[in-house]
């Protein structure tokens, strides 16, 4: 991991933080896609952001315009990618919408870590571990129904359980579909549950009003989640090409039959919305 360039999104907070800092302790220089800055006041962040091993780059992940504008800087001055964290989410009451209008869980859960990694393939060609890690839900286990046409506009607007499930669902379906495809380009793709953290997320609007007093009891510190996106990405992976690692094991996803439906529909908008507005690397 020395000397690797490694892009973080929701790099700032929670189990985005405490993976930047492993990243960080391990002498990889670490690129943050966030919507906002790091707050000062510890001594590794502040000593990287001052001496170039951590650049931030400001993105708002429900606005298709401004995740394009970060990307395409992004492109323009890094030169390589490693090893990408697609690790940025959100977890909110029902109802939100992204600035395209499309359901917030879905927009920022599902879509746009395919539309970053997508953008960012030039660099991780150029990269050596050439490898995305998408970070999931073990939520996802507990979808029943499934319909991935209803992904933009959900009827079941349960917190934690309707569309922050399907929309880690979706995430896990398209990474599974996509995984052979990039395995010809040399890229290697999975998505991982970090487990039940004590964040900012878990603690926030979009858990179920019963469920945040468990939290302090039985979530673990987010360097835990941290730890497990980090030996997914680095350590010995005997899974399949895409598979879904839940507690360290390759866990089998219901409902593969839609994948291929969830990836053609992240990909519409991918080519619709986003692929004319980014340039490679020069």
């Amino acid at each position: 991991m020395q000397g690797m360039n490694v892009v973080v999104t929701g790099a700032n907070s929670g189990v985005g933080f405490e993976l930047t800092r492993k990243l960080l302790e391990g002498g990889a220089r670490v690129v943050a896609l966030v919507r906002s800055g790091f707050a000062p006041g510890n001594a590794l962040i502040d000593a990287a952001l001052g001496d170039g091993r951590l650049r931030v780059y400001h993105a708002d992940f429900s606005d298709v315009a401004s995740l394009s504008a970060a990307l395409a800087l992004l492109l323009q001055q890094e030169t390589r990618v490693d090893v990408l964290f697609n690790n940025a989410g959100v977890s909110v009451g029902g109802g939100a919408r992204s600035k395209q209008g499309r359901e917030l869980h879905f927009e920022v859960n599902t879509v746009a870590p395919y539309l970053i990694t997508l953008a960012l393939k030039p660099l991780l060609w150029l990269g050596a571990a050439k490898t995305v890690i998408n970070t999931s839900s073990n939520a996802l286990l507990t979808v029943k129904r499934f319909d991935s046409r209803t992904l933009e506009n959900p009827t079941d607007l349960r917190k934690l359980f309707g569309p922050y499930a399907t929309s880690k669902l979706a995430l896990s379906l398209w990474t599974r579909e996509l995984a052979p495809r990039l395995a010809e380009e040399g890229i290697q793709i999975r998505s991982v549950c970090p487990g039940p953290n004590k964040t900012p997320m878990s603690a926030g609007e979009g858990m179920p009003g019963w469920l945040r007093p468990l939290t302090h009891l039985f979530f673990s510190p987010p360097s835990r989640g941290a730890a497990r996106l980090y030996d997914a990405a680095f350590g010995a992976y005997p899974g399949t090409p895409g598979g879904f690692i839940n507690k360290g094991k390759d866990t089998p996803l219901r409902f593969t039959d839609q994948a291929g439906d969830v990836l053609a529909q992240v990909d519409a908008i991918y080519q619709r919305e986003l692929a004319d507005g980014i340039a490679g690397p020069r």
